[in-house]
């Protein structure tokens, strides 16, 4: 099939048409912005949405992210003020805020904002000693962010923030500083531990404190309450003693049970006798004499009435016993047969068969 030159010339014209009207178009997508040049001279910037231009004349550049963007560094070798090496790593965030600053006032932003970020990176540190560079990130972060905005300023970039991401020393000065901290533990931890044994210890002395308090606190109530008692019962006693009126007689009869008692010691060899018990003795006599009783004792036959001669032997034996009893040189016999069986088996005891 063969095509006329008319119809070739058509299809030409109808291409060229076309594809005058494709470059006319331009779709600027949300957050970019393009740049275009009019004979070789900047002309506007096309904003996101549906733009037209004159094709063949104007020159559109390509698309400007305006959003913000993140850009990290390669670590960069600084040196700190006391001579050491440390390794630097920095993230930038930043966003182009004029497209045209951008395009015309630095060929590169990106490379520009890197060198100018380890320049003034170094220009900081070397102020500072490693110590003071490892603990003071917040403000190397803040001289770098202000010193950046500045100088990107003019280039159509806003710096919003500089971080440092990881300062790396040597690995001498880091096994330096791992020793360091361990031993800044390990005081630590002695020190807690010193502290945990002394409040241990100021407890456990508080503690004993409070016991002892306790306990001679109950120490003292008891006694306070045996002597009470002690007292209670001796009123009681004495009460007692002063409501019944006793004679002489019951105090004589009661002091004569209470010598062996006074007998059991070792070294009992000597007794004071008070003068009211020969008077009540005294008076024991007469009630044995005064009052003999007459005892009829029936016998067997053949007796003769011999238990009753008996009866009436051993009255008068112990009346007599008794008078010779109330004279002060006639109670020590009778002393003598009540603490006999005790003294002796004392003697025995301490100075053998012999005496």
């Amino acid at each position: 099939m063969e095509f006329s030159p008319l119809l070739l010339a058509g299809l030409l014209v109808a291409l060229l048409v076309i594809v005058t009207v494709v470059r006319a178009v331009r779709i600027v997508p949300q957050a970019r912005a393009r740049n275009v040049e009019r004979l070789g001279r900047f002309h506007r910037t096309l904003t996101p949405g549906l733009s037209f231009v004159i094709p063949y004349i104007d020159r559109v550049y390509p698309a400007l992210d305006l959003r913000e963007q993140v850009v990290s560094f390669v670590p960069q070798p600084v040196i700190t003020e006391d001579n050491l090496v440390v390794e630097i790593d920095t993230v930038l965030y930043f966003q182009v805020t004029d497209p045209r600053s951008a395009a015309y006032e630095i060929a590169s932003y990106l490379q520009a904002v890197e060198q100018l970020t380890v320049t003034t990176l170094r220009n900081v540190v070397g102020s500072m000693d490693l110590e003071r560079t490892l603990t003071s990130r917040d403000s190397i972060n803040s001289q770098l962010r202000s010193v950046l905005d500045e100088a990107t300023g003019k280039w159509g970039l806003r710096v919003n923030r500089v971080e440092i991401k990881a300062i790396d020393p040597p690995m001498s000065i880091k096994d330096a500083m791992e020793k360091q901290m361990r031993a800044e533990r390990d005081k630590r931890a002695a020190i807690l531990s010193a502290e945990g044994q002394r409040q241990s210890q100021i407890l456990t002395a508080e503690g004993d404190k409070q016991g002892a308090i306790l306990r001679a606190e109950g120490a003292r109530a008891a006694a306070f309450l045996k002597a009470e008692g002690q007292a209670r019962e001796i009123d009681e006693v004495f009460q007692a003693v002063h409501r019944n009126d006793p004679d002489p007689k019951l105090l004589a009869y009661q002091y004569l049970q209470v010598l062996p008692q006074l007998a059991q010691g070792d070294n009992n060899t000597i007794w004071v006798i008070p003068s009211e018990v020969t008077s009540a003795l005294q008076g024991v006599s007469r009630a044995f004499t005064e009052n003999l009783p007459t005892i009829a004792v029936a016998g067997p036959a053949g007796t003769d009435g011999s238990a009753e001669h008996a009866v009436r032997d051993a009255a008068r034996a112990a009346a007599a016993a008794v008078a010779d009893a109330s004279q002060p040189d006639g109670m020590l016999p009778i002393l003598r047969e009540a603490v006999r069986p005790e003294v002796t088996a004392a003697n025995c005891d301490r100075n053998g068969p012999d005496r």
